[in-house]
């Protein structure tokens, strides 16, 4: 449940700094311009701490402060009270009044979040899922060169920003000045680096989120288990396969990969398969198909193609998504085409449901029929 916040203050910019204050963290914010009205929506939403300005007209500070502690069901919610003056006297009346802390105005935003975050616990908001298309930055631990580059050059094609390193010690001071969005650790490294480096970035609170992908031999099936066990995300082995690092990399940041399949081209929607295609991402871009049939008629869209030509090994995951996406179009009388290789029509000659398919060879032929 998210925290709730009472900001009590006569000053409208002061209310407005506060809410810019805590715009990142995952809370509600509720106001009042004087302690009459702070007093009545301390008692309805009971939130779990109250900023209250000291000098405000109809009922200051002081005294709603007062009437809260005689009232059993406010009387234990903490407050933080600010003050425009800074003499000594002043402090200490406000630290008799039984308040957890006080802020001096003017005051930073950093401020004010700072004091609350030492009394309630204030979580971020969850940040708005990645997409395929947005930089990503990822940083490789490993300590052959050539490994490095290999993945760079695997990711070569996509927004994606590579730094490679050497050591987890430098991982770690790398990660003090810049956190990356996920990080791929040779399992090799001396003195088991990559493990001695996932443990320090989860202690650390800037960090502790970062996704770990695991890097090793084929064959070195216990080192895997291992890493997985620890907490690692996933993991790549070598030597490096283009299609199975991005499609880990995407699992472990969750990313959402619709645009790397569907494209808009001259009012038409074109849905180009990936070389390899199994029953879970089948099933994946089954739904994000329909969603895209719905939009596209929503929007006056009144095509879709089938780009399967890349598919490598066309298999019966294939036939059945394509099925899947017919009956979406056929729904929401949304015309279809497919684009195919020699190996997918023979492919489609195999299976019942596609031995009728009209399977074009190119974008232009699939327009015109």
């Amino acid at each position: 449940m998210k925290k709730k916040i009472l900001s009590v203050d006569d000053s409208k910019t002061i209310r407005l700094i506060i809410q810019k204050a805590f715009r990142n963290h995952d809370c509600q914010i509720f106001e009042a311009g004087d302690g009459q009205e702070g007093l009545a929506m301390a008692a309805k939403e009971k939130p779990d701490i109250i900023i209250l300005d000291l000098t405000m007209p109809v009922m200051d500070g002081y005294e709603m402060l007062t009437k809260m502690k005689a009232l059993p069901e406010l009387q234990n919610i903490p407050v933080i009270m600010l003050t425009a003056e800074a003499g000594k006297d002043n402090v200490l009346r406000i630290a008799k009044m039984g308040v957890r802390d006080y802020v001096i105005k003017p005051f930073k935003e950093d401020v004010i979040v700072a004091k609350v975050g030492k009394i309630i616990e204030l979580p971020l908001k969850p940040a708005a899922p990645k997409k395929y298309d947005d930089e990503i930055r990822l940083l490789v631990v490993e300590d052959k060169p050539a490994i490095i580059a290999q993945i760079q050059k695997a990711l070569g094609h996509t927004r994606w920003k590579v730094e490679g390193l050497a050591q987890a010690a430098q991982a770690v001071d790398a990660c003090a000045k810049q956190v990356s969005d996920i990080i791929i650790a040779s399992l090799s490294l001396p003195e088991e680096g990559a493990y001695d480096l996932f443990t320090k970035l989860r202690g650390d609170s800037k960090t502790k989120g970062v996704p770990f992908i695991g890097l090793c031999l084929e064959s070195a099936t216990e080192e895997q288990s291992k890493a997985r066990q620890a907490g690692f995300a996933g993991v790549v082995t070598k030597p490096i396969q283009p299609d199975k690092l991005e499609a880990a990399i995407c699992r472990a940041l969750n990313l959402d990969t619709a645009s790397r399949y569907f494209q808009e081209r001259e009012g038409t929607i074109v849905l180009t398969m990936p070389e390899q295609l199994d029953s879970t991402l089948a099933d994946k871009l089954s739904l994000c198909s329909r969603e895209k049939v719905m939009s596209g008629v929503e929007s006056g869209i009144g095509k879709l193609v089938i780009d399967l030509s890349p598919l490598k090994s066309p298999n019966l995951d294939m036939v059945q998504f394509v099925v899947s996406v017919a009956e979406a179009c056929s729904e929401f009388s949304l015309s279809y085409a497919l684009i195919g290789s020699e190996a997918v029509i023979q492919e489609c000659k195999k299976y019942e449901e596609s031995q009728g398919w009209r399977i074009t060879e190119n974008l232009a032929d699939a327009m015109a029929a």
